[in-house]
């Protein structure tokens, strides 16, 4: 076998494979962001609309990619999460209101996940419900709290791959791709208060606080596993960091979006194309699939729900661990040993087996997303805020300050959801 020579450009397979290796924190928080209930909202999307909001999956892009780059900076180049800077540099008040409207928001998230997850495996596999949505519940902890951080991670990122659950079915549906890539790549908007309220949605469910603690969280942990310092003490040897940081992130949200659109594409080509324009439930998309496109593309599409939901509960658990163990100064870390970090993995198992228990109260799920979606809706906007200012503060940066551009995009975001959170809540 023929050795290449010593500084030889590597071969394209081998650049494709160091660039996958990359591929991390921001390619797992991009997927998490397509949980089960992000499903059934791009799936009423698709079934009420057709393919004329697509648009909005192209607008978003910019707007989240901005804001998990700079909550993965701001993680990278302190070493501490969102909330342990939030403790260092704010008022007291504000972390605790923050870290608590957190922690009740993926609460309920992620009881509603768990139990659309169990609706799903009962669409396959007739059987309890609620047993179903435990059994998930036990098996997400179970992972987060006995796997070691760097199996967790290649776990996490092995389950991205049940997204092409929902490409699959976009070619089992014959969609019909030039009135579809119409819809995406010309804007069409209209005033009236439905469309309002599926532009709030969209947005509220895309660009999510959870994943601003978990991406920062997950740039500390990486820091730990590759041994390396906070960036801000070394500014010279951060540009190579940065760039993967830019990378994957980049990789992640487009990555995310993809998939909310392929789901909407699904979705209007099977429900709004036989004028079904109501489904409340990602199980409920699941199944009105069927008679239109085949048990193939319904299982599928079924069977994407488990694996995301298994993507997703974790990562909510998660973010609600590190807000609240930085909060007050618990030790923290999936990299660390359960005796290690005890609080921490204890609010692991809270957040996910007492939302099982909250799903098994008679509380409508659509009323539970809706104030999930509320809660997220009033803490999102000035979390970014506090995010554009982190990112500026040579204080808290030192000398690796957002760029400009970063922080523009950033500053857009913000109005945009202040602007989606007040039409949210009002119609």
């Amino acid at each position: 076998m023929a050795i290449p020579e010593q500084g030889a450009p590597e071969s394209r397979p081998l650049r494709q494979l160091n660039i996958l290796r990359t591929l991390g924190p921001g390619l797992v928080t991009g997927a998490a962001d397509d949980d089960p209930s992000g499903v059934a909202t791009y799936s009423q999307v698709g079934a009420q609309f057709g393919y004329s909001l697509g648009w909005t999956m192209v607008f978003s892009y910019p707007l989240m990619a901005a804001i998990q780059g700079l909550s993965a900076g701001v993680g990278a180049v302190t070493g501490q999460g969102i909330a342990q800077n939030l403790r260092r540099h704010f008022p007291s008040w504000v972390l605790r209101l923050a870290v608590v409207l957190l922690f009740v928001a993926n609460f309920i998230n992620i009881g509603a996940d768990l139990a659309a997850m169990g609706a799903a495996l009962d669409l396959l596999l007739p059987g309890p419900q609620l047993l179903y949505a435990a059994a998930f519940g036990i098996v997400c902890v179970g992972l987060e709290v006995f796997v070691s951080y760097r199996r967790y991670a290649s776990v996490l990122k092995w389950l991205t791959l049940s997204l092409f659950a929902y490409v699959a079915v976009v070619f089992l549906a014959h969609v019909p791709w030039s009135t579809a890539l119409l819809g995406t790549l010309i804007p069409k908007l209209e005033f009236d208060r439905t469309h309002a309220m599926a532009l709030v949605a969209l947005l509220g469910t895309t660009i999510s606080p959870y994943l601003f603690f978990w991406q920062a969280g997950e740039e500390v942990e990486e820091l730990h596993r590759r041994h390396q310092k906070r960036l801000a003490v070394d500014p010279a040897g951060a540009k190579a960091a940065l760039r993967r940081i830019r990378l994957d992130t980049l990789f992640g949200m487009g990555f995310s979006n993809l998939i909310a659109l392929f789901i909407i594409f699904a979705t209007a080509a099977t429900l709004n194309a036989h004028g079904i324009t109501l489904i409340q439930t990602s199980a409920e998309a699941a199944e009105a699939l069927r008679p239109f496109a085949g048990d193939l593309a319904f299982a599928v599409f079924a069977l994407g729900i488990i694996g995301t939901g298994l993507l997703a509960v974790p990562v909510l658990a998660g973010s609600s661990a590190y807000a609240v163990a930085e909060m007050f100064g618990w030790p923290e870390g999936l990299d660390r040993q359960p005796r290690e970090a005890k609080a921490f993995y204890g609010t692991i198992a809270v957040a996910t087996l007492g939302s099982v228990l909250f799903s098994l109260g008679a509380v409508d799920p659509i009323l539970a997303l809706y104030w999930s979606a509320v809660i997220n809706g009033i803490l999102a906007v000035p979390l970014i805020v506090i995010l554009l200012l982190m990112s500026a503060n040579p204080r808290v940066m030192g000398r690796l300050t957002a760029p400009w551009w970063m922080r523009a995009i950033g500053w857009l975001a913000a109005f945009v959801m202040a602007l989606a959170t007040v039409g949210f809540i009002f119609l």
